[in-house]
């Protein structure tokens, strides 16, 4: 473990293992980083007693002795928490939020380190962190990018369109999906105030407000994120080549981002699954292109429980911690 002075966790000075605490971890989500949590020899996680979850003092008390705490809370327990936080002051552990809340604020630091070149640094030298959404990851890491290269004007009029597994919509979704009283496919948000638009629409870079049309399909988990353009409408009139470009620039070396060649995105018949990537942190990216018809459909394809939650939350935790494999 490579740390620095200024952010060494509680638990270096004795060389002992840095202590976790996950907040809420009866969630789809906390039970996940619990899993992935079991796999990490090298981290301590310690625990409250049920009867003491909404125990303040309790609560304050363990997190004196840990290094991170992570939050599986909804959006106004998590506010509460991170205010119990703050009034910690040096003895305050850091914080990765899973929750909605902190998502856009200012003084927080995105979770997503692919975002841009430096993004991992930052969230190594963060106190705090909020852990990316499971729709954002896939639309963000796609139109950042191109906004970023001049090939997508800020103000494009974005459409994204999205199918997850049933398990990103939270204990009520999945019991009705597993007992079977839900439609085989259905589409959502559509009063268009979905609470993914405001980190997509501010880390994608974009000033038009993008048009969201997100969708569940009856199985658990999976997702397909796609975006389609009219390429003369692009700054330059790209071609997909130059799509796959810019994409294949910014996540070179990238250990959970692959951007797929165009000979096996043409290679899949035009067909995409979903599920191909369960159970991983890893987030593949394609540019299917027609220079005929002079369109593309931009497409990323991740675990919504994997790199859209939980194993996204265990590698920001990495990087907070100073791990040198982060």
């Amino acid at each position: 473990m490579t740390l620095t002075d200024s952010h060494q966790p509680k638990a270096a000075a004795s060389k002992a293992k840095p202590a976790i605490f996950v907040d809420g971890g009866s969630g789809t989500t906390g039970l996940g980083i619990q899993e992935r949590l079991r796999l990490q020899s090298d981290v301590v996680v310690k625990n409250i007693a049920d009867e003491k979850r909404k125990d303040a003092g309790a609560k304050r008390e363990l997190m004196g002795e840990v290094d991170l705490v992570i939050l599986c809370l909804p959006d106004d327990a998590a506010r509460e928490t991170v205010a119990l936080i703050d009034s910690m002051g040096a003895l305050a552990p850091k914080v990765l939020d899973a929750s909605t809340a902190f998502r856009v604020a200012s003084d927080w630091t995105y979770g997503f380190p692919e975002l841009t070149p430096d993004q991992a640094d930052k969230i190594k030298a963060a106190k705090k962190v909020s852990n990316p959404g499971c729709y954002p990851t896939g639309g963000i890491a796609l139109l950042r990018p191109l906004v970023d290269a001049g090939l997508l004007p800020a103000d494009y009029p974005v459409t994204i369109n999205a199918v997850s597994g049933y398990s990103g919509g939270g204990k009520s979704m999945i019991q009705s999906f597993e007992d079977g009283s839900a439609p085989s496919f259905e589409l959502y948000g559509l009063g268009f105030e979905h609470k993914h638009l405001p980190e997509t629409q501010l880390y994608s870079k974009l000033t038009r407000r993008p048009i969201f049309v997100p969708s569940v399909g009856n199985y658990r988990q999976g997702m397909l994120v796609s975006v389609p353009l009219h390429l003369d409408t692009l700054a330059g009139k790209p071609t997909g080549a130059d799509l796959h470009a810019a994409l294949a620039r910014r996540y070179a070396g990238s250990k959970y981002v692959s951007v797929m060649p165009l000979e096996n995105a043409a290679a899949k018949g035009g067909r995409l699954e979903p599920e191909a990537l369960n159970e991983t942190n890893m987030l593949e990216l394609y540019v299917f292109a027609s220079e005929k018809h002079r369109q593309a459909v931009l497409v990323a394809r991740l675990d919504n429980l994997g790199k859209g939650a939980s194993g996204a939350a265990v590698q920001n935790m990495r990087l907070m911690l100073g791990f040198a494999d982060a």
